[in-house]
């Protein structure tokens, strides 16, 4: 790509980090609910406590052998991303065609993990939400998922990152200006919390998140 463009993309990712989707917003209850924001070396997930409420929000992905229900099942890892890049491991592994697809679209999955307890909370960006906020929250990522009106939502046919993650088929496509970290700040505006109005890039989400959720 011509470094001119590469530049002002870059520029545009920190203008849209900074201007707000909307004035301040004073919570109706108490902002009790925290999700972390998991940095992979592009990327933003999220780790969603398994309270009852998400488990019983994603209790559609049960059925495709994630382990929500499971004793020391404590934390849900969750992200969006293009099909092509996201199912493959190491980036070294990465073809040109795979990489074209991901800048001018691709179809998208969603991935999914289930964790036990940790000992030690990693210093990770956190999310408030209150009641309200992370109802609207959780059901915008749920309903990133492509459901069949019956049948259970199936895992995809492809090797995961470790031995218990999933992917599954998702709504919407993946390209160039609707990034994995679009995706992400789009799940934060659902809840009602202020954001930036586009963050394609990892650096834009941190800086979303340090100007507008420490409210």
């Amino acid at each position: 790509m011509p470094i001119g463009f590469i530049a002002a993309y870059c520029l545009a990712a920190v203008l849209g980090a900074v201007i707000p989707s909307g004035p301040p917003k004073i919570p109706t209850t108490a902002r009790s609910h925290e999700v972390l924001l998991v940095a992979a070396p592009i990327h933003y997930d999220f780790l969603l406590p398994l309270d009852a409420q998400t488990r019983a929000q994603f209790g559609f992905l049960q059925a495709s052998g994630l382990p929500l229900n499971h004793l020391n099942a404590r934390w849900l890892v969750i992200g969006w991303g293009a099909h092509g890049f996201h199912t493959t491991e190491r980036y070294q592994e990465l073809t040109p065609s795979t990489l074209l697809k991901a800048t001018f679209g691709d179809r998208s999955v969603m991935r999914a993990e289930v964790l036990g307890p940790l000992a030690n909370l990693p210093d990770l960006p956190r999310l408030q939400f209150d009641d309200a906020e992370y109802e609207a929250f959780l059901l915008a990522i749920a309903d990133s998922f492509e459901r069949p009106e019956r049948a259970p939502v199936p895992s995809l046919d492809v090797p995961g990152f470790t031995p218990g993650d999933r992917f599954y088929a998702a709504k919407g496509q993946f390209h160039l200006f609707r990034t994995c970290n679009t995706w992400v700040s789009r799940m934060i505006r659902a809840s009602g919390r202020r954001f930036g109005i586009w963050t394609p890039l990892p650096y834009s989400v941190s800086l979303s998140q340090w100007l507008y959720l420490k409210e």
